[in-house]
C-alpha cells in the first residue's frame, strides 16, 4: 500500500468537502461518532453475554422452582374457583344477579 503524502490527503479533503459539501459534513462526522459508539457498546455486551454463560447453567433449576409454584397458585385458584361455583349458580337464578354481579339501576339514556 502506498504511503500517502500531505498533498495526497490535501487532495482527498478537498475532494470531499466538494462532494458533500461543507453542511453535511459535520452531521456525517456526528453520525459517524454515534455509530462508533454503538458499535462499541454492542461489542462490550457481546464480551460480557460470554462472561454470563456460566450463571446460565442454574437458570433452568429456578425456572423449574418457578414454574411449580405457578403449576400449584394455579392449581389453588381453579379449587377456589370451584367452591365458588355453586354459590354464583345460585345468584345467577333469583334475577337480581347475572354471573355473581349484581344488577343495578340500568344506565342514563338506555330503556329497560
Amino acid at each position: 500500500m502506498p504511503d500517502l503524502g500531505p498533498w495526497e490527503i490535501l487532495i482527498i479533503a478537498v475532494v470531499i468537502l466538494v462532494l458533500f459539501g461543507s453542511a453535511k459534513l459535520p452531521q456525517a462526522a456526528r453520525s459517524l461518532g454515534r455509530s462508533m459508539r454503538i458499535f462499541k457498546s454492542e461489542t462490550k455486551g457481546l464480551i460480557s453475554d460470554d462472561d454470563d454463560q456460566p450463571q446460565t447453567h442454574a437458570q433452568p433449576q429456578d425456572a423449574r422452582a418457578q414454574a411449580a409454584r405457578l403449576r400449584e397458585q394455579a392449581a389453588l385458584l381453579e379449587q377456589q374457583a370451584a367452591a365458588q361455583q355453586p354459590q354464583l349458580s345460585a345468584r345467577a337464578d333469583d334475577g337480581t344477579t347475572v354471573s355473581g354481579v349484581p344488577l343495578s339501576q340500568t344506565e342514563p339514556g338506555k330503556k329497560s
